[in-house]
């Protein structure tokens, strides 16, 4: 093993720490627990005392590190000396990274009502704005429908309209600003704001979510496209930057160091947005294979071996794309990334005339199991039958399943799943946490029919406040993109079965369609799908 090797290995064995994860975890947690059960001998008081003050240290030295840390926050928001700035931006960015998740939340919730803007001077001027009198004839152009006696009032307007600016700001945004310029605290910056996507997910604070979107807002200015910069990672690049590649691959994990190799090899392209405050870590990156057609199982992409040579590839087909940022959740750099990524291919590689994924659905079986899980239990609260439903039947109740796929399952339950309709059936064969149905041609047979063509109705109807209710199907669609093909068995791993019973979808990227596509989905909701799609789920192609 060469020397690159042994240093990616040696640097993916741990997983680089998460800081920006405030919970314990739960080895962590039995630990202190185990460690609170086995206190010292309580029936000697001296040993009890030495505890007690041992605690009570712990605590006051808690509370001293809060408060200095919350003292360096106020300094570095309201001071003004340049020349101490970057130290007191050192302190309180150090400070912070030591303090538990409890004075955490304490300082981001101080930050965020404390530092916030002030109302009643917010109030103030709109009440000053209010009983100004209009000039007559003020109208969308004021320089060309007012005359020069009606300067002084519009010079009012203008000098309220810019304090209301001003005041419209909130303190904290200084704080913001003097990081994004101190070196490392971009990098910050993300890690505060993954930890205040945490608190919010328990618990629903008013003041903290603003604070939340206002920084979404500059991390979103701060990372434009032209302010990031396209690198193709390959083997050459330091093993610091490729073990971060091993380590934040989310979709399909690199099993080893040939692995890691073949992605980056003949064949395939890996892609990063790098940031130059963020030397050395990508932000996001992009895996593609190189090959003749649309790939309809995740086994053509991964193992491929030996790939096709380049030059009689005419398919780019981006397979994972990693962020590594939780702090940057909400900001859609992929939607950028991909698009650079597909004119840098073309512009190298004329041939390549389609660009495509195979992509997991995520959301899809837990989809399907509550909705095989509620409607068996109607069908049994209203004692439906199985071939029929008058008209008194629930409002709510719907069979899922085509008679035909009803017929398939009832006939193939005996001694292998039990259920008094298909709907049940299908919702214990797929409850089997090894998976056994995934052995069985018949059941297979039996199962495809129904899975494809609920999943087609999941990807193409299902939606939240009118947006496509998969996540990854969400993405794709408002980057333009539309819904090509769902592939049976695509990915057969144990992830693969438990998010999307091994199902895998192809999304095309159209060059001539992209902005059409995701204009029409971000304004209408509408998803483009191919002709087969939309057939399976009973919808008539409106291409």
């Amino acid at each position: 093993m060469n020397k690159k090797g042994l240093a990616i290995l040696m640097r993916t064995r741990m997983r680089p720490s998460d800081s920006t994860k405030l919970t314990l975890s739960p080895l962590t947690n039995e630990v202190n627990q185990m460690a609170q059960n086995s206190q010292p001998n309580r029936s000697n008081p001296r040993v009890s005392q030495l505890q007690g003050n041992k605690n009570l240290n712990a605590s006051s030295n808690t509370e001293r590190e809060y408060e200095l840390v919350r003292e360096s926050m106020h300094s570095a928001i309201s001071m003004n000396k340049a020349e101490v700035l970057d130290s007191v931006l050192n302190d309180f960015s150090e400070g912070y990274s030591s303090l538990n998740h409890e004075n955490r939340r304490r300082l981001l919730l101080l930050l965020a009502k404390e530092y916030d803007l002030n109302r009643a001077q917010v109030r103030e001027l709109i009440k000053q704005y209010l009983g100004l009198e209009v000039p007559s004839g003020l109208g969308e152009n004021a320089e060309s429908s007012t005359g020069v006696e009606d300067e002084p009032l519009l010079s009012a307007f203008y000098r309220i309209e810019r304090n209301l600016r001003h005041a419209l700001k909130p303190v904290y945004e200084v704080l913001f600003e003097r990081l994004n310029t101190h070196p490392g605290g971009l990098k910050f910056l993300t890690v505060l704001r993954a930890d205040i996507l945490s608190i919010l997910a328990e618990e629903n604070i008013a003041s903290l979510r603003a604070l939340d979107s206002y920084l979404k807002e500059k991390l979103s200015t701060w990372l434009s496209p032209a302010a990031l910069e396209l690198h193709q990672i390959t083997w050459d690049d330091p093993a610091s930057l490729l073990e971060k590649i091993v380590a934040y691959e989310a979709v399909h994990p690199i099993s080893n160091l040939i692995d890691l190799k073949r992605r980056l090899g003949v064949g395939r392209r890996c892609f990063g947005y790098l940031h130059p405050a963020i030397p050395g870590e990508p932000l996001i990156f992009i895996e593609v294979a190189l090959l003749k057609d649309v790939a309809q199982s995740i086994k053509e992409v991964l193992w491929d071996d030996p790939p096709i040579p380049e030059f009689e590839a005419t398919c780019a087909l981006f397979y994972s794309i990693s962020s590594t940022q939780p702090g940057l959740s909400g900001i859609n750099l992929g939607k950028f990334l991909i698009k650079r990524v597909i004119t840098l291919v073309k512009r190298e590689m004329p041939h390549i005339s389609t660009f495509a994924t195979l992509s997991p659905i995520p959301g899809f079986m837990q989809w399907l199991l509550s909705k095989l899980a509620s409607q068996s239990k109607l069908a049994e609260a209203e004692d439906v039958s199985q071939s029929s439903v008058d008209s008194s039947g629930s409002a709510f109740w719907e069979n899922i399943l085509e008679p035909e796929e009803e017929k398939a399952l009832m006939d193939l339950s005996e001694g292998v799943a039990t259920g008094k309709n298909g709907m049940e059936v299908m919702l214990n064969l797929l409850n089997s946490t090894n998976y056994e149905w995934t052995n069985s041609a018949e059941l297979l047979s039996a199962l495809r029919s129904p899975l494809i063509r609920l999943c087609a109705r999941y990807l193409l109807q299902e939606k939240k406040r009118g947006k496509a209710l998969d996540s990854v199907a969400n993405f794709h669609l408002q980057n333009g993109a539309m819904v090509e093909r769902i592939n049976w068995m695509a990915d057969r791993s144990e992830k693969g079965l438990r998010q999307s019973g091994g199902l895998m979808v192809n999304y095309v990227y159209r060059l001539e369609n992209i902005e059409e596509y995701a204009q029409s989905y971000f304004s209408k909701g509408h998803i483009n799908a191919s002709a087969d799609l939309h057939r399976l789920v009973k919808v008539i192609c409106c291409a």
